[in-house]
This record gives C-alpha cells, sequence and structure tokens, in this order.
C-alpha cells in the first residue's frame, strides 16, 4: 500500500461517537468520485482532495469488483488525502477530512 503523500496531514482520530455522526450525515450524500475498474490515479486522488476540501464528507462510489481491494482502495485514499474512514457499504466508501474552518458540528 502507498505511504502517506508528502505533506499530507495524518487522518483524524475519530471516536465512535463521532464516526456514528458522520454516518448519519452521510445517509443523504451522494458519491461525488467514482474510481474505475483500473484503481486509483493521480487525477481521482485530485478530485477527492478537492472534494474533501469542499465538503469535508464524501462518498465515493468504488469500481473494483472484490471486497478486498476495495478495502485496500479506501485505506490508500485515506492515506494519500490525510483523511478518516468512516465506513463503506457494498461499493460506496465515506471518508472525512476537516476542513480549516470545520462545519460539521460534533456537539
Amino acid at each position: 500500500m502507498p505511504a502517506m503523500a508528502q505533506g499530507a496531514t495524518p487522518p483524524p482520530e475519530l471516536t465512535p461517537a463521532q464516526r456514528s455522526r458522520l454516518r448519519a450525515l452521510a445517509h443523504k450524500l451522494k458519491p461525488v468520485v467514482t474510481t474505475g475498474q483500473s484503481g486509483l490515479s493521480e487525477a481521482v486522488l485530485r478530485e477527492i482532495d478537492l472534494s474533501l476540501a469542499h465538503h469535508e464528507l464524501i462518498k465515493i462510489r468504488l469500481g473494483a469488483a472484490d471486497r478486498e481491494v476495495r478495502r485496500r482502495m479506501t485505506e490508500a485514499i485515506c492515506r494519500a488525502t490525510g483523511s478518516a474512514w468512516v465506513q463503506n457499504i457494498g461499493r460506496i466508501a465515506v471518508i472525512y477530512r476537516p476542513a480549516e474552518k470545520p462545519r460539521i458540528d460534533f456537539s
């Protein structure tokens, strides 16, 4: 698996309560990025990074058929973008990275 990109910040640690709150907020979201069968490219990672900067919490549709491949793709995305994994449901991954001025309130 790829190491964290230079300059990327470590992913935020989420408590179970925070993860639960993010899952609830993600329920109504639609995937904003779709990966292809060929996996992750620099362009896809750049689009995910831009989406996280704008939205904080996003869904990604993973194109890989194998569950293990999807899990490794999610881990690679989180490492490359400095985001935290929230959940995977089938081919959908939910990830979170707080913005400079966070909009999601955990209180």
